[in-house]
């Protein structure tokens, strides 16, 4: 699945920010984040997870790298003592044995290698530490983007959703790390709620054009975009908010 990333860090904060800020603290904590170690923010996006690591480690102990140059220099803006640095997963920019905790959130269903991805983070990672992931339950139907997909199919049977992504559905995050050499590998499952005022606040960031979601509206005419956000319409709320509840399988493993 062809993915856009390289699109404006407040574009991608409106998108998918609503989900992932709330998913790092939860994440971090079943991670076992602690003060005076080394982390590092793998793919860090704007920066959801990476603010949750400076607020627990402090600025000096944290590193990011992200392959999107926009995010990089959202990033860097944002966490002026932070080490962010334009790499992908697969190829880290760092020395063996660097950091305590080695994080990816939201990020392993799109490295092009996942258990290459996941190899050198337990490469970067001191002997004993953790490699954490989280990955949107896409394949249980317990994802943030559930209700949109749901409508794509309802029109367009043929069309990719993202429930076939790596680690997206229950078990397959514990298969990567197995095969990544990762051990002492535990998996649970992270809950997060977030509310739209109103059905516009929802639709909307479906039209900027981040990800497989957004990648899939731009493609679309006139005429079908309208189809959709109507068929999206009529599966949510007609009054009032629009409550969405999200789920992601999360592992972690050490590294021998």
């Amino acid at each position: 699945m062809d993915v856009s990333f390289e699109v404006r860090a407040e574009a991608y904060g409106r998108f998918m920010g609503r989900y992932s800020e709330p998913l790092a603290g939860r994440f971090a904590t079943f991670a076992g984040v602690v003060p005076g170690r080394r982390a590092l923010d793998v793919g860090c996006g704007t920066g959801a997870l990476t603010s949750e690591l400076v607020e627990r480690m402090g600025a000096e102990a944290v590193s990011a790298i992200d392959p999107s140059d926009a995010f990089v220099a959202a990033t860097r803006i944002r966490f002026p003592g932070v080490d962010v640095r334009r790499a992908s997963a697969e190829r880290l920019p760092f020395s063996e044995e660097v950091f305590d905790f080695t994080l990816a959130q939201l990020v392993v269903h799109f490295m092009q290698d996942p258990v290459a991805g996941l190899h050198d983070m337990a490469r970067v990672t001191r002997p004993g530490g953790v490699v954490a992931a989280c990955v949107w339950d896409h394949a249980g139907g317990r994802g943030p983007l559930t209700v949109f997909w749901h409508a794509v199919l309802d029109l367009d049977p043929h069309a990719h959703d993202e429930s076939q992504l790596a680690g997206a559905r229950e078990g397959h995050l514990t298969e990567l790390f197995v095969a990544a050499g990762l051990r002492d590998i535990e998996s649970t499952m992270l809950t997060v709620q977030t509310r739209f005022r109103t059905f516009e606040e929802w639709w909307e960031p479906f039209t900027l054009g981040v990800g497989p979601a957004g990648d899939y509206v731009r493609g679309l005419d006139t005429e079908r975009r309208l189809e959709l956000r109507d068929r999206c319409a009529s599966l949510l709320p007609q009054q009032g908010p629009v409550d969405v509840t999200a789920s992601a399988w999360a592992t972690i493993g050490r590294t021998p």
